[in-house]
C-alpha cells in the first residue's frame, strides 16, 4: 500500500511538471494578453493596502481606487515629460559628440573593412553602409507601432487594476461562500494575505531603493557636469528593478558614456565609475537587505533562473516581474502539502531551518 502511494505521488508530480510546461507554452503564446493582467495584479497588491488604509480613514473604496489611478497617471505624465525634455537635449547636443562618434566609427570601419569617406559626415557614412537606411526605416515603423501598443497596454492595465481593486473588497466574502469547508477557506485567505504582504513588501522597498539609486546617480552626474543626468538617473532607477543584471547594465552604460564625454580627463571618469558602483553596491547589497529585515527566502540560483526564464518569456517586463512571481509561486507551494518540497528546494537554508 505504501508503494502504491509513492507511485501515485510520483505520477502526480510528473503530471504537475507536464502541466507547468504546457502552461509556460501558453503564457509564451498569449504574452500580449497575460502581461497586462500580471502587471495589473502586481500593482493591485501594492495599491490594495493603500486603499485599505484610506478606507479606515472613512474614505469610500471607489474614491480610494480612483485616487490611486490618479497617482499612476501623474507619474506617467511626469516621467514622459522628463524623457521628452531629455530627448530634445540629446538632439541639441549631438553636434558636440559627432567628432568623437566619427573617430570611433572610423576605427570600427577600418577593423571590419567597411567603406569610410572622411569627406562625408558620420550620418552620411552610416547611411551609405551597413544597410542603415533599411534599419532606420524599420526602426521608425517598429517604434510607431510599439508606441501605439504601449499606450493600449497601459490603458488595459489601468482598466484591469480598477476592477481588481473592486474585486478585492469582496474577496473574503466570496471565498467564504465559494468554499464551505472552513479550513480550505482559511488556507486560501492565508495564501492571498501572505502573497499581498510579501509582494507589497518587496515591491515597495524595491521602488524606494530604485528611486534612491536614480536620485543619487542623477545628483552625482549633475554635480560632475555630465551630460543628460536625468537620463542616467532614470536608467539607474528603471534597471534596478532587475536583480544583478539591471545594475550591471546601468553601470556599464553610464561609465562608457563618461569615457566618451570626459576622455582624456580620467579624474571625472573615475569619479563617475566610483559613484555608480558604490551607489549600486551599498544600496543593493547593504541597505536593501537590512531594510527588508530578511531576505525573500528564495535561492539566488533560483532567482537567476527565473530572470532568464521570465526574460525569455516576456522580455524586459518578464525580468522585472520575475522575483515577485517567484515569491507568489513559493507561497503557494508552502501552503499545499504535496508541493511543500518544491518550496523548500526554492528557498534558502536560512528560511527552511
Amino acid at each position: 500500500m505504501k508503494k502504491q502511494t509513492n507511485y501515485a505521488r510520483s505520477i502526480f508530480l510528473v503530471l504537475v511538471l507536464v502541466s507547468l510546461l504546457a502552461f509556460a507554452a501558453i503564457l509564451k503564446l498569449t504574452a500580449s494578453f497575460c502581461i497586462p493582467i500580471t502587471v495589473a495584479t502586481m500593482l493591485s497588491f501594492v495599491f490594495y493596502p493603500i486603499c485599505n488604509k484610506l478606507k479606515k480613514l472613512h474614505v469610500p473604496w471607489t474614491i480610494s481606487i480612483f485616487l490611486c489611478i490618479a497617482v499612476v497617471l501623474i507619474l506617467f505624465y511626469f516621467i514622459g515629460t522628463l524623457l521628452i525634455s531629455s530627448t530634445k537635449t540629446i538632439l541639441s547636443t549631438y553636434p558636440k559628440y559627432e567628432d568623437r562618434f566619427t573617430a570611433i566609427y572610423k576605427i570600427f570601419a577600418q577593423t571590419f573593412k567597411i567603406s569610410f569617406d572622411e569627406d562625408l559626415s558620420l550620418f552620411n557614412n552610416l547611411w551609405n553602409s551597413l544597410n542603415v537606411r533599411t534599419m532606420v526605416q524599420n526602426f521608425a515603423i517598429t517604434f510607431s507601432s510599439s508606441l501605439v501598443s504601449f499606450s493600449k497596454t497601459v490603458f488595459v492595465v489601468l482598466l484591469f487594476l480598477v476592477f481588481l481593486l473592486f474585486e478585492f473588497e469582496s474577496l473574503k466574502t466570496k471565498t467564504s461562500l465559494a468554499f464551505s469547508d472552513e479550513d480550505t477557506s482559511l488556507k486560501i485567505m492565508n495564501i492571498a494575505r501572505n502573497t499581498v504582504t510579501e509582494v507589497t513588501h518587496f515591491l515597495s522597498i524595491k521602488f524606494m531603493i530604485s528611486l534612491l539609486t536614480g536620485l543619487l546617480v542623477f545628483v552625482g552626474t549633475f554635480v560632475i557636469d555630465m551630460d543628460f543626468p536625468i537620463i542616467w538617473g532614470f536608467i539607474a532607477f528603471l534597471l534596478n528593478f532587475i536583480p544583478t543584471f539591471g545594475s550591471a547594465i546601468s553601470c556599464s552604460g553610464t561609465i562608457l558614456f563618461a569615457i566618451l564625454q570626459f576622455y582624456p580627463n580620467w579624474g571625472h571618469i573615475i569619479f563617475v565609475t566610483i559613484l555608480v558602483l558604490s551607489v549600486n553596491l551599498i544600496l543593493g547589497n547593504i541597505i536593501e537587505p537590512r531594510w527588508e529585515g530578511t531576505d525573500l527566502g528564495i535561492s539566488p540560483f533560483i532567482i537567476l533562473v527565473s530572470l532568464s526564464f521570465w526574460g525569455w518569456m516576456w522580455g524586459f517586463v518578464g525580468m522585472v516581474l520575475a522575483v515577485p512571481l517567484m515569491v507568489i509561486i513559493k507561497i503557494i507551494c508552502e501552503n499545499i502539502d504535496i508541493l511543500r518540497p518544491v518550496a523548500i528546494l526554492m528557498g534558502t537554508k536560512k528560511r527552511t531551518n
